[in-house]
């Protein structure tokens, strides 16, 4: 079964870290392996979300989305986007950009490095306010209760995380020009593409919000109309069988799981740039992880059970947290690329431990405790 599932994924993943020490030694191999070990990571929440709506479709959806869905939204999004983004930021074709890459990777580097305050400033905005969204929602389960609660009520203000990720970026931009202007006003000019570029990259976050949103009333809809169709079946004396979604119902479903991937995916890419600059390692380290978001999906359908660690998704917000402040701080500061990656596994590695911890504290307690008490008895 597991082999079965994950075959093409482990293929993958060989071939993958093979072509990387063939293409940059075991420098490229630990990127690339740090890359694949973020997004899926990253990714594991995303396969759980597909997993349960998944199981509610029939047949014929269930393979649209595993086939054409995932090749759109995961393979697209991870592996061509990186083009377009550095082709976009340093106004060349695409074709142009990947050739570049290939065959001139010291002009390459230097148009990305030119490009990189906008980059990071987009990407960086776009990932604080996904993590900020995160950390003001208030949760039944909490895993740093500490941070989490007074933040929980803090967000009960309207619209406060995107008056922090403004003024975060403010700051951003207003001491990226004091620093040019402090060194001869060579990059005041980049103040402003910092400041636009952050504006577009919330710009972007508000809109797949917003597609969101808008799929998730319409399935919240059809919800709805299932549930009275079944109350009529139930007082008519007949027994309705259990909802497996088609037609238009299946077809939303469809699209809110496609602008789901295409969200988590642009974690992913953005994130990467923080990793590292070079668009082959990011292709080779994204495309393994795009594999297991499949395999995963598959898996956990299959299975028809859901993953038992509660605080993975906490931990894959942090580390996507960790991300931003790091895009933000590089676009005047170098941070090595395998520090931030750490960043990111350590988080995740945690979270995952921590909820070993609370499973075992509920397994201790018979069944009976509280989550309180198992996040308690975790030292979180």
């Amino acid at each position: 079964m597991l082999l079965k599932t994950f075959g093409w994924s482990f293929a993958v993943t060989a071939l993958g870290l093979v072509a990387a020490v063939f293409y940059g030694g075991w420098t490229a191999f630990g990127i690339v392996a740090i890359l694949a070990v973020l997004e899926i990571s990253l990714s594991f929440d995303n396969a759980v979300v597909n997993a349960g709506i998944l199981k509610k479709m029939n047949a014929f959806w269930q393979k649209i989305f595993l086939t054409v869905g995932v090749l759109i939204a995961v393979f697209g999004m991870r592996l061509v986007f990186p083009v377009v983004i550095v082709a976009i930021s340093a106004k060349m074709g695409p074709i142009e950009a990947v050739d570049l890459a290939l065959n001139n990777k010291d002009r390459y580097q230097q148009l990305v490095t030119d490009a990189h305050p906008a980059i990071a400033a987009f990407g960086g905005m776009f990932l604080l306010m996904i993590f900020l969204d995160f950390i003001f929602e208030d949760r039944d389960i909490q895993w740093l209760r500490w941070i989490e609660r007074p933040l929980a009520k803090l967000g009960k203000v309207d619209m406060l995380s995107v008056c922090i990720a403004l003024i975060v970026l403010l700051i951003t931009s207003f001491t990226f020009a004091t620093h040019a202007h402090q060194h001869g006003g060579a990059h005041v000019d980049k103040a402003q593409t910092v400041l636009i570029a952050g504006i577009a990259g919330l710009i972007t976050y508000m809109i797949v919000g917003g597609l969101s949103g808008y799929f998730e009333d319409k399935l919240e809809e059809e919800e709805e109309r299932e549930h009275e169709e079944e109350e009529q079946a139930a007082r008519s004396g007949k027994q309705k069988p259990a909802i497996v979604l088609a037609g238009q119902a299946a077809f939303f479903m469809f699209l809110y799981l496609e602008v789901l991937d295409a969200s988590f995916s642009f974690d992913g890419v953005i994130g990467a740039f923080a990793i590292t600059n070079d668009i082959v390692l990011m292709a080779l380290g994204l495309g393994i992880g795009a594999m297991y978001v499949r395999s995963l999906t598959v898996y956990l359908v299959r299975q028809g059970t859901l993953d038992d660690y509660v605080y993975l998704e906490h931990g894959a917000h942090y580390a996507i947290g960790a991300l931003a402040v790091i895009l933000m701080v590089t676009i005047q500061h170098e941070i090595n690329e395998v520090v931030t990656g750490l960043v990111g596994v350590v988080l995740i590695a945690w979270s995952f431990f921590s909820s070993v911890r609370r499973n075992r504290a509920l397994a201790a307690a018979g069944g009976e405790g509280t989550d309180e008490k198992a996040e308690v008895s975790s030292g979180v």
